[in-house]
């Protein structure tokens, strides 16, 4: 079995003349935290959307798991284990917390579509949508509606249900996104906790996250690969601090 969970091979994805990635290889290690970074622009999220099947390489291969990917559905990878936290969260804001992350472990139990059952059945997964939630620190509001968490606990109810998922590989895409301080600190932490025996890649635009969790760190400008490598590495990289240019150059080297 490869280190390697998943790999990309001159992954390419162009629209009318513009390359939005430009043969981008990725190598994704089995149990890290592997960040994407990048300035605005710089085709992270063009990436993750190659990799879950939102949208078709021009060019290129991905392999998960030993397995080539690259013309499979959405749907397909995902149920390989390739679990992107939006797909499956704060969809249902009406439901409780509980509800929510339980919907994410009917997956397993055959009875995705078998609504008209009611749910006495589904009380059985309780215990374990439970336990997920402890591991994020949301079991105290398992019976408030996802609509009334804060918003910083509304990402971590996305993380409890990607993780309801199993994932073999979790993307999250920016979830430190709009955060003050302590929600980020928060989450944050919640991430470090979670990714203990999983892999983790993510998209995320706080140094400050990417420097305290981050095993690997992939920079990627005008849709290329512009540097590889630990965070104490990729910081004092010449070319990505002209990428980053100005105050974002000085936050990158004071991350740390």
């Amino acid at each position: 079995m490869s280190d390697f969970i998943l790999e990309t091979q001159d992954l390419t994805k162009e629209f009318k003349g513009f390359t939005a990635v430009d043969a981008v290889n990725l190598r994704v290690q089995r149990g890290h935290i592997h960040a994407l970074l990048g300035p605005n622009g710089a085709g992270k999220t063009t990436c993750f959307n190659l990799l879950t099947k939102f949208l078709t390489p021009t060019r290129g291969r991905i392999v998960f798991a030993g397995h080539d990917i690259t013309r499979e559905t959405s749907a397909q990878i995902a149920r390989r284990g390739v679990i992107r936290s939006f797909q499956i969260s704060a969809v249902f804001p009406h439901l409780t917390v509980l509800e929510n992350v339980r919907i994410g472990l009917q997956r397993f139990t055959g009875t995705s579509f078998h609504f008209w059952r009611g749910l006495t059945g589904l009380k059985t997964l309780d215990a374990k949508v439970l336990a997920l939630l402890e591991l994020v620190d949301l079991r105290d509001m398992a019976h408030l509606k996802a609509a009334d968490l804060p918003y910083g606990r509304k990402r971590a109810l996305e993380i409890a249900t990607t993780m309801a998922m199993e994932p073999q590989l979790m993307l999250l895409d920016e979830p430190t996104q709009g955060m003050g301080h302590e929600d980020v600190d928060r989450v944050t932490a919640l991430i470090k906790r979670v990714a203990e025996g999983r892999t983790v890649l993510m998209v995320e635009h706080n140094m400050k996250v990417v420097a305290s969790i981050a095993d690997r760190i992939t920079v990627l400008a005008r849709g290329a690969v512009l540097a590889e490598g630990d965070y104490a590495t990729v910081s004092k990289h010449p070319a990505v601090l002209e990428a980053y240019m100005g105050t974002e150059a000085t936050e990158l080297q004071g991350a740390h």
